[in-house]
């Protein structure tokens, strides 16, 4: 098989595999869209944000530094916490990538390396470039089309829909708690941290007059950091994980 067929074939692969991925960033970055249309953003601001960004969590958490007219420290140290989880997998993912990848292909590799790409990535045997390349192509698209499409929808809706889909937002936030918080008392215990902390930011007098930004950095520190000491991971669960 010549090279420019084994090329072809291994993105192919990649953008099977990714399928699934661009439906599911599709339908986020719609909510996503939607809500930064709601704040003001005007479409081609969201659209850009997600073409450069590719994180969920971070971007939901940034735009409310942005509604709230918040500041760059505020921002940075969001953004920082939040999205600290992909350094250590892209850390993961080089070792499995070897000397096939170059620098420009690992930084690339880095830029859209989320959550759901690492563990597509991580469950195939054996890694090559053009792979990975198909394998972001998709996910970028329905990333930043979702997003585009829901700010374009978000700018003429009424505000009745509005609020309805903002609710949806956090039902789907709910969905995809809720069932990792039966079966892991980690999972449960951070979450009903993080509630008890956000509760207590936004009715505290004093805390409340905290940014949301802040706030967010501050639940998500604390409660990741009482959760690791009370439920401490031993060295062989790492490696099997």
């Amino acid at each position: 098989m010549s090279a420019q067929s084994m090329f072809k074939k291994e993105f192919l692969a990649g953008l099977r595999a990714s399928l699934p991925v661009f439906i599911g960033y599709f339908s986020v970055s719609f909510g996503f869209g939607t809500l930064a249309a709601t704040q003001g953003l005007p479409f081609w601001q969201a659209t850009l944000i997600s073409l450069t960004n590719v994180t969920s969590a971070g971007q939901f958490a940034g735009l409310t530094v942005i509604a709230e007219g918040g500041s760059l420290i505020t921002m940075m140290l969001s953004q920082l916490v939040i999205n600290s989880r992909y350094a250590l997998m892209s850390l993961a993912l080089g070792q499995k990538m070897g000397k096939r990848f170059g620098v420009l292909e690992r930084l690339i590799t880095a830029f859209y390396n989320t959550d759901e790409i690492f563990a597509l990535a991580m469950a195939k045997d054996a890694l090559t470039v053009p792979y990975m390349l198909g394998l972001g192509v998709l996910p970028i698209v329905g990333w930043t089309g979702g997003t585009l499409l829901g700010a374009l929808v978000g700018a003429v809706l009424p505000p009745v829909v509005e609020t309805a889909l903002g609710v949806a937002l956090y039902g789907m936030f709910v969905a995809i708690v809720v069932p990792q918080i039966k079966t892991s008392r980690p999972h449960l215990t951070v979450t009903l941290l993080a509630i008890g902390l956000a509760c207590l930011f936004r009715f505290t007098p004093y805390l409340r007059t905290m940014s949301s930004g802040l706030a967010i950095v501050i639940v998500t520190v604390v409660a990741a950091a009482v959760t690791a000491l009370l439920f401490p991971v031993s060295e062989s669960q790492e490696e099997t994980a």
